[in-house]
């Protein structure tokens, strides 16, 4: 993402320095003091009472790609400590990095200037900075991502030159007065930017031959992929802002065409070269990534106004978003030359909620809102609070984007910060995030940029890399957690392929301690304690070994202090316990337009009678059940579905022990089409609390195409709108209606458009009975649907977007 401060950038250019990459390497943010106050909080003498937590380990059963545990540009003896399993070399920097020459462009980050590493010209490209990277990776055990050239151009020369020369194109805005004067920023006085330029100022035109000669090189110096060499290559850094990043040489946007025909090029050159490798693309800067194109990204932010909702390059391309078309462009190629050259769908995340991503810790309102964004990864609930107001669901959004439209592709972000780094309360962020990260299955990620060894953000790393200092590791097998409260304590679990332990990660967010009743279900027979690691504000310098924590069978009440994390370490038991076998395979009847039944054959009881049935639609580990039935009966009616859609439901038995079954093998139904109207409306509660609960209302227009629509409808019991998205909402008695928003103004016929809403109610929270567009009266599929994402909507990143 960012590149080095000025001093770092100027002692390269001036080679006074000869180790640590320049830019990437150590690029972040300033680390202010410790809120000390912060951390000597007065504990209340008596503990409040906490969330119930529960532990499952006989189900929601997954592996954890040791991946995710990544960074950029990691340190070495840090990287040593952790067995650090990832660390990449990525970042504006590396966009324009010449291997041959060890030189790179620093883009917008400073004055697009030429800068190199002080390493011996002659040897080159051996002993280069990108080769000091790989063995550094090599000495620690850990794998190696680094960035390859999309941008059609690299740095010309080992000197001092830049893309906007003061000299050249007349006075700028500002330049790098105390290093090099003639650098300018690229804008004249006026605020304007600079047109014309030209590249060869700085960089010369490269294609995928050069990529795919200094693949062939990486093989011959380190190996290949497969053989301790580089196994991962990221294709380009942000290119959807290059026309910001690096407008010196690549002045426009990025458009549809280019990223594919760029990816298609270069992908297929890495393959070429070493087989093995794994590549990631397209490596956006974050949400809107997902939905447009760099070049429509440029174009819009020049226009304004109704450009967001119908941008030019997504006419162009069918109005697919950019994301979806990009992934079928890949399994295209993949379907007409029998090879991927896309491995992994690779998008970056920055928390755009003020203050938060790459920023110290902040008010005591600042730090809450640190730790209530991380469910911005997962929530369908959370609205988030920043421009982009409404649910993102970002690893759950890039699992149905890759399900979709390329099946088989693997999830990355590459970078992410959530800031704080230096403050526990960054700490707890980062321990939440790597939790969430495992429980979700993303399959690899890098922290930008790593914190020092002696921060507490690298004890957030610790707790899940190294608890004991001795190599302790949560687990490799994600198994189901619960907490009756994330945003008090966030609770993560898994087993240990090595011994069989389940480890539970418990992080308390609040202020205060807590106690909170914990459950414990296991695939064997608990023993009578569990080790307890613990870190917190109490002490920043070290994990402490607490004393150990007797399960009671199971059940037991735990104490959490403010601010921490606490991980429980359970070895396995010796008594084996057996779940109950996996249910027949439903069979559906009663297929309609919102609704199916389902019937199986039961469950064979193990060592506990069955006591329910749950259905899932999709895979049991990664989502909530949608119907539970009590044992014996074998059948239920699934409501709330989508006319016309597919869908794919599994049965997984539970015992009266809390053990669960295998998941049934899955039956695929589809449901009837929709009623023949001039509108369609499907009601789904997200989620519900007993005194609210978060609303979404897909509108889908089957008649003439609308320029402007207003849909009513009146709830039936006391539900209030307490907050509204995507339309402009008013509500009088009960009675709510609900306005289009100038950018979702258009609905073409068959189009659809999907806002939601939170509400607050008292007794039953029944579903409105009918609903208008426009005045008409629209059929109406109503109930609460099988969980699924919601299409994202595109409008202007606010004025401070990070990215």
């Amino acid at each position: 993402m960012r590149t080095a401060p000025r001093a770092a950038l100027a002692a390269l250019s001036l080679l006074v320095t000869s180790a640590g990459l320049a830019g990437p390497a150590q690029a972040g943010v300033a680390r202010p003091e410790a809120d000390q106050a912060a951390r000597a909080r007065a504990v209340a003498a008596t503990d409040a009472a906490g969330p119930a937590i529960s532990v499952d380990a006989t189900t929601g059963r997954h592996a954890i790609d040791p991946h995710i545990y990544g960074m950029n540009f990691a340190d070495e003896a840090l990287a040593q400590e952790l067995r650090l399993p990832l660390s990449r070399w990525g970042g504006n920097a590396t966009t324009r990095y010449n291997y041959k020459l060890d030189a790179y462009n620093a883009g917008s980050d400073w004055y697009f200037e030429n800068l190199h590493y002080n390493n011996d010209p002659a040897a080159l490209p051996a002993g280069s900075e990108a080769d000091k990277f790989v063995e550094q990776n090599h000495r620690t055990g850990t794998d190696s991502v680094l960035t390859v050239p999309l941008i059609g151009r690299t740095t010309a020369a080992r000197n001092d030159a830049c893309g906007f020369s003061i000299a050249k194109y007349g006075p700028q805005q500002g330049s790098d007065a105390q290093w090099r004067p003639d650098c300018g920023n690229g804008k004249k006085p006026d605020g304007t930017d600079i047109t014309g330029n030209d590249p060869a100022d700085t960089s010369i035109p490269i294609g995928a031959d050069f990529t795919k000669g200094w693949v062939q090189y990486l093989d011959g110096a380190h190996g290949k992929a497969g053989n301790g060499g580089v196994r991962f290559y990221n294709l380009d850094n942000e290119p959807d802002l290059w026309h910001a990043t690096h407008r010196d040489v690549h002045p426009t946007g990025a458009s549809y065409d280019e990223l594919r025909d760029s990816t298609y090029a270069t992908g297929a050159a890495i393959k070429d070269a070493d087989a093995g490798a794994q590549t990631l693309g397209p490596v956006g800067w974050g949400f809107n990534s997902l939905i447009y194109s760099g070049l429509d990204q440029d174009v819009c932010s020049k226009q304004g106004g109704n450009c967001w909702s119908d941008p030019p390059d997504r006419a162009a391309h069918g109005g697919v978003q950019f994301a979806p078309w990009y992934l079928q462009q890949m399994k295209a190629y993949d379907q007409a030359h029998g090879r991927r050259i896309l491995d992994y769908f690779d998008e970056h995340i920055y928390p755009q909620q003020a203050g938060v991503a790459l920023a110290g810790a902040g008010d005591a309102a600042t730090q809450a809102l640190r730790l209530r964004s991380t469910r911005q990864l997962w929530d369908p609930s959370y609205v988030d609070e920043s421009w982009i107001n409404q649910p993102i669901q970002f690893i759950p959004r890039m699992r149905s984007l890759v399900d979709q439209n390329y099946p088989g592709t693997k999830l990355a972000v590459t970078e992410y910060n959530w800031g704080a780094l230096d403050h526990i309360n960054g700490a707890l962020a980062q321990a939440d995030v790597l939790g969430i990260f495992g429980r979700e299955g993303l399959d690899l990620a890098t922290l930008w940029s790593p914190p020092k060894a002696t921060d507490p953000g690298a004890y957030a790393f610790r707790m899940f890399l190294n608890y004991d200092g001795s190599g302790g590791t949560f687990g490799d097998t994600a198994v189901q957690a619960a907490s009756a409260d994330q945003d008090t304590l966030s609770v993560y679990a898994a087993e240990r392929s090595s011994d069989h332990a389940t480890t539970v990660m418990v992080i308390n967010k609040t202020t205060g301690d807590l106690t909170a009743p914990v459950s414990v279900t296991g695939r064997t027979a608990l023993p009578a304690t569990a080790q307890v690691y613990r870190y917190g504000q109490t002490d920043l310098t070290k994990v402490e070994h607490a004393a150990d924590q007797p399960l009671s069978g199971g059940a037991f009440t735990g104490t959490f202090p403010a601010y921490s994390i606490t991980e429980y370490v359970i070895p396995a038991g010796s008594t084996a316990a057996t779940p109950p076998s996996a249910p027949g395979t439903p069979a559906a009847s009663a297929v309609g337009t919102d609704r199916a039944t389902l019937t199986w054959a039961a469950s064979t009881a193990g060592s506990a009678p069955v006591a329910s049935y749950q259905v899932f639609s999709g895979d049991p580990a990664g989502s909530a059940p949608i119907a539970t039935v009590n044992a014996p009966a074998t059948t239920a009616t699934i409501t709330g579905l989508s006319p016309g859609t597919a869908y794919a439901f599994r049965v997984v038995a539970k015992d009266t022990a809390g053990r669960s079954s295998p998941a049934s093998a899955p039956v695929t139904l589809t449901t009837a089409s929709a009623p023949s109207t001039g509108c369609t409306v499907g009601y789904s509660v997200n989620t519900d609390w007993d005194s609210g609960f978060t609303g979404n209302i897909k509108i889908t227009n089957q008649g003439a195409p609308i320029n402007g629509w207003q849909l009513g409808f009146s709830f039936t019991g006391n539900q209030k709108i307490t907050q509204g998205w995507n339309g402009t909402w008013s509500q009088n008695a009960a009675a709510v209606t609900v306005k289009d928003t100038g950018w979702n103004a258009a609905l073409p016929t068959g189009a659809s458009t999907t806002i939601g809403f939170n509400a607050a109610y008292s007794g039953s929270n029944p579903a409105p009975k009918s609903f208008t567009l426009n005045g008409k009266t629209c059929g109406v599929v109503s109930g609460t649907a099988a969980a699924r994402v919601v299409t994202a909507v595109g409008h202007a990143p606010g004025s401070h977007a990070v990215r």
